[in-house]
Formats: C-alpha cells, structure tokens, sequence
C-alpha cells in the first residue's frame, strides 16, 4: 500500500502542530478562522485579508475539469505479485521474477456518465490499473467488457457525443441519438449483445472482470515481438445485476458500488484479481478469420490460451479522494521497456488523446502529483510550466552535452523495429477481415436462456425507445446476422417483420 504522503503528516503530529495550529497554505498560523478583516465591527471587508482572499480563491478552484468519460470513479491502493518469469517475452521488469511485488493503483468507474450519476446504470466500467515499477510507472487501461464498440479512434467523439446529453433535449441522454449511431456501425454488434446483457451493469467493483480489451505487443531483450491481451479474474465470485435489481438498488442508493469497494477494505477483507494474459505471434494472424488487432473480438481461447501472469490485491482505501482518486491520471501510452503499442487504430488515437486530457484537465506536470509520480527517480530536461515541483538544478537542461555527456547506455530500451510489406501506401481504409457479427452470434449462444431472455428483454426495451424505424430495422438486422434466433426474437420483441429488416441484411 502506498503511504508516502503520511510520513511528513507523522511527523507534524509528533510535534502537535499539525493536529492544534491551522495555518495558510504558506504555513502561517491563522489567528481567526470564523471572522473577517473588517474597518471597525460593521465596516466593509479588507482586501489585505490574506487568509480571506485566500480561502476564497481556493475554493473558487477547488474542481477541475471532470473527464469527458469516466467522470465517476471509484480508486483504491495495493499490489501485484509476479507469479512466474516472463523475461523471456517482456523486459517489463516487473514480471521478471516470480514473487516480485509491485505497488500500484486502480481506479474504477462508469464510462458515459458524469460524476454523482448512479452506479447502477447499464454502461461499461472502467478498469484502469498504475504499477509503479522500478522503470517507471504501466498504465494498464481497460474495460470490465472484452470488446468495444468502435475500432477506429477517428469516430471516438462522435460515439461520445450520441451517448452523451441531447443539446436540443434538455440536456437528457436520447436513445434515438445512441442507436441511430450503433445502425449505421455493424461492427458494434459484438459490443451492444454484452452491453445489454446481465454484464452491462456489474453489481460492484469487486465482483466484476477486467480486460485490457486492446492487443499490445511484449518485446524481450533480443527485439521479438509478441502480441498480448489481457484479462483480470476476480478471486471473489463475479456477480451482475439485472436491470430489475439495479433499479430497486438505485431507488435508495447511487454510489452503492463505491461504498461496497471502501467499506470492504476498510474491514480487511480485500477483494482480489489474477491477471492472465493471451500470446499470440505475428505470424498465426493469417490463421483467423478476424484481424487479431481488431478492438471489437476477442481472440478464442481455443487460438491464445490464458496463461497466469500474478494476483492484484487491493488493501488501502484513499485518504483523500480528490488528490489520490479525481487527480489519478492514466494514459494507454504510459509504457516501460518491454511493452509497447500494437497497431490497432483505435489504441493508436487513445496514445494521444488519453495524454492530452490529462494535461487539459490537471496541466502539463500532472505526472507529478503524487498519485501519478512514479517511485523511481525521474531523470529528464523537461522543465517548468504550472505546478512545477520536480527537483531542477544545475547549469544544463538539454541534451547532448559536452560538458554534461551521459553515460548510461539506454541501447537495449530502443522501440522494436516495424516491418511494413513493400510498396506500402498511406490509405484511409476500413481494416482487412472485417467479420462484425461472428463474435457476436457466439456469445448470445454461449448464454444460458435466462441470461438470453434478458439480453433480448433489455435490448427490446431500448429500441423500443427509439422513434425511428428505420433505425431500429436496420440495428435488429445487424443482431439478425450475428444469429438468426437473436434477430428473430428480437423482431417479435419491437413489433417489427422480416420484410421491414431484410433490404439491411447483407
């Protein structure tokens, strides 16, 4: 558990200052909390009231831009145990030995919503996980859900913006926005079938998968690439809600999955993830019917089997939510040696757009807010801008030096080398291997009836919602074609015919 930010408070409260003297944020003692400077007893306010003006100016900035997506969360501190030596495939350093412990931090969340908004809504739940390693800190960033929705960074705002409130509309989310979206994307398909199962709305953070969702490649030190996904298995029992119990659980509580994460910490019961990852060489992509680096499927068991990478345990609550849970900045492009980027096009947009949010919302140094700052010391000539704080010094801030040369040789921690096939051209192209429905069809198959009921139950229910016909014809033909079964019940579910869905089947 990280309890860096409790040995200064120690050691205050040892003198008793800290627990008796309040004081400025320049330390000052404050002679009176509870009044005002003042031009005798009824007089106006003076400006030269420092701690006043102070106070004020404080809490005028006390929120920063909530996150577009992922607004509510959810954090809490542990750590991860190496199970096995994986130097073979990866120089991350912390899987290279069996029994390695790594510090690290997670935050949860719900991905559409604003912050206060209930946690029992039907919506993917972030899973995002900071290890502090000793080359640096790995953001690993991901979904409860394997899939996503989209695969090209490109539609990503636009996905968003139909999610999000309608300008016109009273600022009230429209399911006619979102599935007029979804009719005219087949590839999303796969997504919606476990959006709107049971798995859509978890019953906590604690019971609930994880996924990377995205492919990444693990380097080793001789340059060989392989391909990665992951997967957090909870040691607790993985529970979901149906849409019944959610409602019953928002009528009296809105954060319950929050409170049942700190409250279980707080009794020593700690929840618990294995981390398991799928490896997959360049060279078998050709044996799938899919693009292996294709955010929308997963790779079958069957093809990549799930090897045990270690166990995440989570067993310190946050002492103060807003500078160790709101300011947690994660990023997909937060690397170490070892792992890198795949070329999906999806991941490929979040390196950027991941890394900007956070400097848009906590500014340029947000890496040195102590959540974010990683344990080992950081050696760079990057240098000033807001909330500066890393220790600068010394006559030379660029490099290379004469006068300053370094020494250390970094060689070995070089980007792998990328082999493109001749004759490549730039293009602006829907991906090779499309396949959207496929994936789809095989998980409505792989649900037991209850759990297909409520699919189809939840599903109907939202098209139902939806004004336009059309829309809801050309969406229950992208269902239709994952399985025949999924589309036809859903047709007599929405009052729609064969007739009005076929010209949308392909």
């Amino acid at each position: 558990m990280i309890k860096r930010s409790l040995v200064l408070g120690l050691a205050f409260l040892s003198t008793g200052v800290f627990a008796q003297q309040l004081t400025t944020n320049t330390g000052a003692p404050v002679g009176d909390n509870q009044n005002s400077k003042t031009v005798g007893n009824n007089g106006p306010v003076l400006l030269e009231d420092i701690h006043l003006i102070e106070k004020l100016a404080a809490f005028d900035r006390e929120r920063i831009p909530e996150r577009v997506v992922h607004a509510r969360g959810a954090g809490a501190f542990g750590e991860f145990v190496a199970s096995a030596d994986f130097s073979d495939v990866t120089m991350a350093d912390f899987l290279a030995q069996a029994g390695k412990k790594t510090p690290l931090f997670v935050r949860f969340s719900t991905v559409t919503h604003q912050q206060g908004s209930p946690e029992t809504y039907r919506d993917p739940r972030g899973f995002a996980v900071k290890f502090y390693t000793q080359q640096g800190n790995y953001d690993l960033v991901g979904n409860n859900l394997p899939v996503f929705f989209i695969r090209d960074a490109i539609k990503f705002p636009d996905m968003v913006h139909a999610f999000k409130p309608s300008p016109l509309m009273n600022n009230a989310s429209d399911p006619n926005r979102v599935f007029d979206f979804f009719s005219n994307l087949p590839e999303s398909t796969h997504m919606l079938t476990w959006l709107f199962s049971d798995y859509g709305i978890p019953a906590n953070y604690r019971q609930m998968e994880g996924n990377g969702v995205h492919a990444y490649k693990w380097v080793n030190d001789k340059g060989e690439v392989t391909y990665v996904k992951y997967k957090w298995v909870p040691q607790q029992v993985v529970k979901n809600l149906t849409q019944e119990e959610a409602n019953k659980i928002q009528s009296t509580a809105i954060e319950h999955a929050t409170v049942d994460l700190y409250t279980a910490i707080e009794k020593g019961n700690y929840p618990k993830w294995d981390l398991y990852v799928q490896l997959l060489k360049k060279e078998d992509f050709d044996k799938l019917d899919f693009n292996p680096t294709d955010v929308t499927k997963v790779w079958p068991e069957s093809v990549a089997k799930l090897v045990k990478v270690g166990t995440m345990t989570l067993n310190g609550n946050p002492t103060n939510y807003f500078q160790q849970v709101e300011q947690a900045a994660f990023s997909p492009g937060t690397l170490v040696p070892g792992i890198e980027p795949s070329e999906d096009k999806l991941l490929q947009g979040r390196l950027f757009s991941y890394f900007d949010t956070q400097r848009h919302r906590i500014g340029g140094n947000f890496q040195q807010v102590e959540v974010n700052r990683p344990i080992n010391q950081v050696k760079t000539y990057n240098q000033d801008g807001y909330m500066s704080m890393r220790k600068q010094e010394g006559d030379i801030n660029y490099q290379p030096s004469t006068n300053k040369p370094e020494v250390v040789d970094n060689t070995k921690f070089k980007y792998s080398k990328n082999v493109f096939p001749a004759g490549t051209t730039t293009t602006q192209h829907v991906i090779d291997k499309e396949n959207n429905f496929a994936q789809a069809g095989d998980l409505y198959r792989s649900f037991s009836k209850q759990d297909q009921d409520n699919l189809i139950k939840n599903l109907s229910g939202a098209l139902n919602a939806v004004k336009n016909k059309v829309i809801v014809n050309k969406m229950i033909a992208h269902f239709y074609q994952a399985d025949k079964e999924y589309g036809t019940r859903l047709m007599k579910a929405t009052n729609t015919t064969f007739n009005d869905v076929q010209q949308y089947i392909k």
